[in-house]
């Protein structure tokens, strides 16, 4: 049905498609997802900063409910869900998730274990001191406001920001058709990099790289190796590796015990420590006897105990592989350059914050200077109606009204409409010796901070010089040690390198049972012995095969559907002699319904020996031991 005057225009659904998603896209990634280069916030961030500056909450004040905030920022300028706001509130509460946290909370704002909020209603909040820092110089003109979303308020779309917050506090987010991963930084480091680069702007990155080391992480840690940080760094892209920091100590009896005191950047503790139980309840990982958190607040310590026969570092080296206790960071330095999605290398984030302070510098400047000039201008009207004290009173005495007084003034001494103004204000008291001199005081030292700030404004240089004594003032207030060890990097240890050559039995039943056992737990037989058990198998078993291996020779198990499985002999688990063993599809990847026919027992694959198979249908074939070498888990046709 058409309504009356109503124009209704066809367009192809793949071309209406095409531009609604691209004008969604676009709003995500400028309105939502990408901190703005200058200040790294998001409008979120800016928005609950700015609100909470506006309901008078500096690190010096009372606390207010986070409840008050939320509504506050959503009321005037965030018109989205309440969880969004509060989950963000949070999030720059947390000293685990921020290097240097821009909101002092209150309440229980969750834990490294994963752990939520209490709500709202519950928690309160103040700016934290280093927030100053992004707000200060914020009503001198320095930056430009907007509208807000029902025009009835403004908002700044950027804030002074003295402090480098892209770099010391990171950010991640997900826009569309793209995402930034920027890790935190150290401020002291960071601060040493901006004075470096305002002393030479042709500094190279490889230099820029020697100040600022890497990343800093909130929660410590390691980081292993820097090539992952020179590729960040030069490109905008790169893969580090952290570590968790774990030192294995020995406890009463002799028993070791791995300790972690530190784990990577954004890793959940409470589900580190699961995964790692669950490793060890599938016997994935073995030599565990028991995973205690004693973590408080004094710091984290989670201690893992280890069996008597378990060899720590082999299974430090696990907890590495197959746990995140050691982690990747992705990093995508992507930031908003003017509106515009860009991959920064580290220099062009130091040169756009720079021009940033520049431009900041240089409004608040002006700012300053034309309110001097102001103040000055009327200081000088002050002057003259001093000097012309009884024909000023004169003047207003014989004046019918303010206004003509005014006008009057203005005619017979040549005063501007403020000066005028300024002097039919002017209290009795003022007409003192004392507060003479003061207005004299006053207009000298105004005349002299004049010619400071046009001075300030004709000279680069001196901006430049302004914005490092600021730079290295923030150091002196805020900058700390590091926290996070850059470590070289490590290859990865092969655990065979730390596996003793030792002989080993190895026993497979007919049912498909597998285990090692140590020689020495055969001894010899005295005259008259009557034996002992030689291997544990059920009523309805039986061993089937039997045979000698060192811990570092390789097992090649050949199935019925001709493919082959391999696993050193250190891999396959060690039991005792009552002990029937490991199912063998348990350890190898084998198919339902597929049997182990044959294994053999290799020392090292060459091209000097063969393998030589036969088939029941009496078909032959003899390859090459070396074709064997790189075996997949899922086996290969043998």
């Amino acid at each position: 049905m058409y309504t009356q005057n109503e124009k209704i225009v066809p367009v192809p659904i793949e071309d209406e498609m095409k531009h609604s998603y691209i004008d969604y896209a676009m709003s995500v990634i400028v309105g939502r997802a990408l901190p703005d280069v200058r200040d790294g916030l998001k409008p979120v961030h800016r928005r609950i900063l700015y609100a909470m500056s506006e309901l008078g909450l500096p690190h010096n004040k009372p606390y207010k409910k986070s409840a008050r905030i939320v509504g506050e920022v959503l009321g005037k300028y965030h018109p989205h869900g309440d969880m969004a706001v509060y989950d963000t509130l949070v999030r720059m509460v947390q000293d685990f998730s921020l290097r240097y946290p821009l909101i002092d909370g209150q309440g229980n704002f969750g834990s490294v274990d994963g752990d939520n909020a209490a709500a709202m209603r519950y928690t309160e909040a103040r700016l934290a001191r280093v927030s100053d820092e992004l707000l200060g110089d914020i009503e001198k003109d320095t930056v430009k406001f907007v509208p807000n979303f029902d025009e009835s308020l403004t908002e700044p779309s950027l804030l002074p920001a003295k402090l480098p917050n892209l770099l010391v506090n990171g950010s991640s987010g997900i826009a569309v058709g793209m995402a930034t991963n920027i890790p935190p930084h150290n401020l002291s480091e960071v601060v040493d990099a901006i004075v470096a680069y305002i002393k030479d702007e042709n500094i190279s990155i490889k230099d820029i790289s020697k100040i600022i080391k890497g990343p800093d992480f909130p929660t410590a840690g390691l980081i292993c190796g820097r090539d992952g940080i020179k590729q960040a760094y030069e490109t905008g892209r790169g893969r580090i590796i952290m570590r968790a920091r774990a030192a294995i100590e020995t406890g009463k009896g002799g028993k070791e015990a791995i300790i972690i005191t530190e784990i990577p950047y954004q890793v959940n503790k409470a589900m580190m420590i699961e995964k790692i139980a669950s490793l060890v309840e599938d016997k994935k990982i073995e030599g565990i006897s028991d995973i205690r958190d004693e973590s408080d607040r004094e710091g984290m310590r989670v201690v893992i105990e280890l069996k008597r026969d378990a060899v720590a570092q082999i299974v430090l080296n696990q907890l590495f592989k197959h746990t995140q206790m050691q982690d990747t960071f992705g990093i995508i330095m992507l930031a908003l350059v003017d509106g515009e999605p860009k991959v920064l290398n580290l220099k062009e984030i130091l040169q756009y914050y720079v021009e940033h302070r520049v431009d900041v510098v240089t409004k608040r400047t002006q700012f300053e200077l034309d309110k001097a000039e102001k103040r000055a201008h009327i200081l000088e009207g002050l002057k003259i109606a001093l000097a012309n004290l009884d024909r000023i009173i004169k003047v207003i005495k014989q004046s019918k009204s303010p206004e003509a007084a005014k006008d009057a003034l203005m005619s017979t001494f040549k005063l501007s409409a403020e000066q005028a103004k300024a002097i039919l204000e002017m209290q009795l008291q003022r007409l003192t010796a004392l507060e003479r001199d003061k207005i004299e005081a006053e207009y000298l030292e105004l005349i002299k901070k004049i010619e400071y700030y046009k001075m300030v404004l004709k000279s680069r240089k001196k901006i430049l010089e302004i914005i490092e004594e600021e730079c290295i003032e923030l150091k002196k207030q805020y900058g700390d040690e590091r926290r996070t060890e850059i470590v070289a990097a490590e290859t990865d240890i092969e655990i065979e390198d730390l596996i003793a050559k030792e002989d080993v039995l190895i026993t497979i039943s007919y049912s498909g049972y597998i285990k090692r056992m140590p020689v020495a737990s055969y001894r010899k037989q005295q005259r008259g012995g009557v034996g002992i058990t030689g291997g544990g198998v059920r009523e309805e078993d039986f061993i089937k095969h039997l045979f000698l291996a060192s811990t570092h020779d390789y097992i090649l198990f050949f199935t019925d559907k001709g493919k082959v499985y391999w696993r050193k002999a250190f891999e396959i688990p060690q039991a005792s002699r009552q002990s029937q063993g490991k199912a063998i599809v348990n350890l190898l990847s084998v198919e339902p319904g597929e049997h182990i026919t044959s294994y053999l027992q290799v020392k090292e694959f060459d091209d000097k020996h063969y393998i030589l198979m036969a088939t029941k249908q009496g078909q032959v074939k003899k390859t090459r031991l070396d074709a064997y070498s790189n075996p997949r888990a899922k086996g290969i046709a043998a």
